[in-house]
């Protein structure tokens, strides 16, 4: 049996989803959408999830450029940082053999120098090794 899923925010009764769609300009952009998703390779999926969450850990952390509305450091989120952090370890650890050397060494750095901040930026500091993401990387220093 196969299930299928759906993303979209339209909510549709079990009658609506056994029509047929009058419009099939929908169904044409689903198929195209997946179609996109399945020529990209997975060293470009697993750099772009990486970069995300660098960013929004970099963000957290109050390391990006005050804008005229807001500060960075109202921005700083030391638990949310931890969280993203530990993830990106997790994915960098997986998914460096799958990537390869070339593209996972400038992702460990980025990762080293979140660790790194995430460090400076704690008012309490973690013991070596159990800083965020180090389960994974080993201690940071």
């Amino acid at each position: 049996m196969t299930q299928s899923f759906s993303f979209d925010d339209r909510s549709a009764s079990a009658a609506d989803a056994a029509a047929p769609s009058a419009d099939p300009q929908p169904a044409a952009a689903e198929s195209g959408a997946v179609r996109d998703i399945a020529e990209v390779p997975a060293v470009e999926v697993i750099s772009t999830a990486t970069v995300h969450l660098m960013s929004a850990a970099a963000v957290k952390l109050g390391l990006t450029e005050d804008s005229e509305t807001e500060s960075a450091a109202d921005l700083v989120d030391l638990d949310e940082a931890r969280k993203l952090i530990t993830a990106l370890a997790g994915l960098v650890t997986a998914g460096a053999p799958e990537i390869g050397d070339q593209h996972a060494r400038p992702i460990r750095d980025g990762l080293r120098a979140l660790q790194l901040a995430f460090r400076e930026a704690s008012t309490i500091p973690d013991a070596p090794g159990k800083g965020p993401g180090e389960k994974w990387t080993g201690p940071v220093a």
